[in-house]
């Protein structure tokens, strides 16, 4: 398989810009978190949202391996939970941003891996501390998290949260579960290296269409990884190709049988999906696929016009005896009108056609979506769950009071002010803003303006299909 760069030169271009923007502000060029001694602040807000004190111990923190260190979870001076961690820097595009994003593990006494109940969640050892910094709502991820798990479909918990590293302020932050197989989380079976035949091989598999990481093995996209699809994207102008990265087992751990078994099974559903009969329910696509989940994958990701939907941070996963089923949904901080390049800013487009728009961007979206909208009983499908979410879940009253109740959460302690105090980015352009408002306000505002013409476009073109 031949190997491909992890950045197209369009991308490598918005970055190095954003990193030049960064630098106006003061970005350094280190990726590690300095260790910084405790500064005594003047007159503190007092917060009523969880605080994460973070100390190092002298470490710092870098982008691999994690570093120990000590954390305290308290709120409004009482503590929730104490204890050792593992700590790194997280993140592609974000790690040019000076606010960085952390990934860590809770540990024991002897710095093991420990499950943990944190903030009142079910008990895990990797949890993540995003930092929303170009998403200056810093509510995007968390809104469409909160709607999915409210179309009872699960997504990463999520609470807003304030954090400091050596007794330093970092701001508002947002406290998330990892993904990964977890009872309480991807809820699929655990595929053992022994289980390499019959109904055990079935299941379950996680699979990841995004960029490559430092966890995946090797150079690039590589046998070792991933696999290819045999289905060229449509309308893609540089011959670009749809790589599934293995999440679950990961590549250092599946074996060949079980790649030979759901790269098989990738296969078949693809080819049954091109063909004539892709619309027969014991011949096509349905023999292979949860249509309902694919369904509610495409609601939100086109609710949200997402520029990455369907081609980066797209996860898919298949239990034992059971079919492929798409999500659990992430990484939307570029959604919602966040973006300025292929109409990631447009309320009035469908985010699975992002080929159309931009055939020329390394990472295409799979022809799945355009195929599955072919199918009479698939926009019938469509058309009668999205007709169901907006009497109840994605109505408008329901949206916009999720978003009233973060704004409370923010605004009244005062939060979201102490914020942009430490990171000063209203005003100024933070790639890839579609819209640069001077205030918070005027942030939430067009954020609110945004969904209400986004749904109102959705349920005219929805009713049309």
């Amino acid at each position: 398989m031949k190997k491909v760069p992890s950045l197209t030169l369009t991308e490598y271009y918005r970055l190095l810009f954003s990193c030049l923007i960064l630098f106006l502000w003061g970005c350094s060029s280190d990726s590690s978190v300095p260790v910084e001694e405790e500064e005594d602040i003047e007159d503190p807000v007092v917060s009523t949202l969880p605080l994460i004190a973070i100390s190092t111990n002298g470490n710092e923190i870098v982008d691999e391996p994690k570093s120990d260190a000590t954390f305290i979870i308290s709120k409004e001076d009482v503590v929730s939970y104490e204890g050792n961690m593992g700590i790194e820097i997280r993140g592609a595009t974000s790690q040019f941003f000076p606010k960085k994003s952390f990934g860590f593990e809770t540990r024991d006494a002897a710095n093991e891996d420990l499950d943990a109940s944190l903030l009142d969640y079910p008990e895990e050892e990797d949890w993540i501390l995003y930092a929303p910094y170009s998403d200056k709502s810093l509510m995007r991820n968390m809104l469409v998290y909160d709607l999915s798990r409210d179309m009872q479909r699960y997504a990463s918990r999520t609470q807003f949260v304030e954090v400091s590293i050596n007794g330093v302020d970092q701001g508002v932050y947002v406290f998330m579960e990892k993904l990964k197989r977890d009872a309480n989380r991807i809820d699929i079976n655990k595929l053992k290296e022994d289980e390499n035949d019959g109904e055990d091989l079935t299941g379950g598999y996680i699979l990841k269409i995004d960029k490559t990481a430092g966890t995946n093995l090797g150079e690039g996209y590589n046998d070792e990884n991933s696999f290819v699809s045999n289905y060229a994207p449509r309308n893609a102008a540089l011959d670009q190709e749809i790589y599934f990265l293995y999440e679950e087992p990961d590549a250092e751990d599946i074996t060949a049988a079980q790649k030979d078994y759901i790269s098989n099974y990738m296969a078949e559903f693809e080819a049954a999906l091109a063909s004539d009969n892709f619309a027969d329910m014991e011949t096509g696509y349905a023999a292979y696929i949860d249509i309902d989940s694919f369904i509610d994958f495409f609601i939100l990701n086109e609710l949200s016009n997402n520029v990455d939907g369907y081609r980066l941070s797209t996860f898919m996963h298949k239990d034992k005896n059971d079919k492929l089923k798409m999500g659990p949904i992430w990484d939307f901080n570029l959604a919602f009108g966040n973006a300025d390049y292929c109409d990631g800013g447009a309320t009035n487009v469908w985010a699975y056609r992002f080929n159309e728009r931009c055939p020329e961007d390394f990472w295409q979206v799979p022809f799945w979506w355009e195929r599955l909208m072919e199918d009479p009983a698939y926009v019938s499908k469509l058309k009668k769950r999205w007709g169901q979410l907006r009497g109840g879940s994605l109505s408008n009253s329901a949206i916009f009071g999720r978003i009233d109740t973060y704004t409370t959460a923010l605004n009244q302690p005062g939060a979201a002010e102490a914020n942009f105090n430490l990171w000063p980015v209203l005003g100024t352009y933070v790639w890839p803003n579609n819209f640069v408002g001077n205030t918070y306000a005027e942030e939430l505002n067009y954020l609110t303006d945004w969904i209400n013409d986004r749904l109102s476009w959705m349920d005219t073109q929805i009713d049309a299909l």
